[in-house]
């Protein structure tokens, strides 16, 4: 899957946690968008994606006036990715 797809799905799942979506319908949203059933890399980018989204939004409500924005996340992980040949570990967290 291409950076530029990825930092899409990231605006999407950010926004959605930043409107406190809750998360099995945010779940639902995102594989409605994007259509990732026929390939397993997509579903573990697209749970990792959102995993992110919402952990950032967590950490955000815990501390004092976290303002990250949806766009700044997809920044984040493009550039990420487009630096590092695709690996959104750095952003994403490690996969067990």
């Amino acid at each position: 899957m291409e950076c530029g797809v990825a930092a899409d799905m990231a605006v999407v799942a950010h926004s959605l946690a930043r409107e406190h979506i809750q998360r099995p319908k945010a779940d639902a949203i995102m594989v409605r968008i994007y259509d990732v059933s026929e390939s397993d890399r997509g579903k573990e980018l697209l749970r990792d994606i959102t995993d992110a989204a919402y952990g950032v939004q967590e950490e955000q409500g815990a501390s004092a006036g976290g303002t990250a924005s949806s766009q700044e996340f997809a920044e984040e992980l493009y550039t990420t990715c487009m630096k590092s040949g695709g690996d959104m570990d750095p952003v994403l967290g490690r996969r067990s």
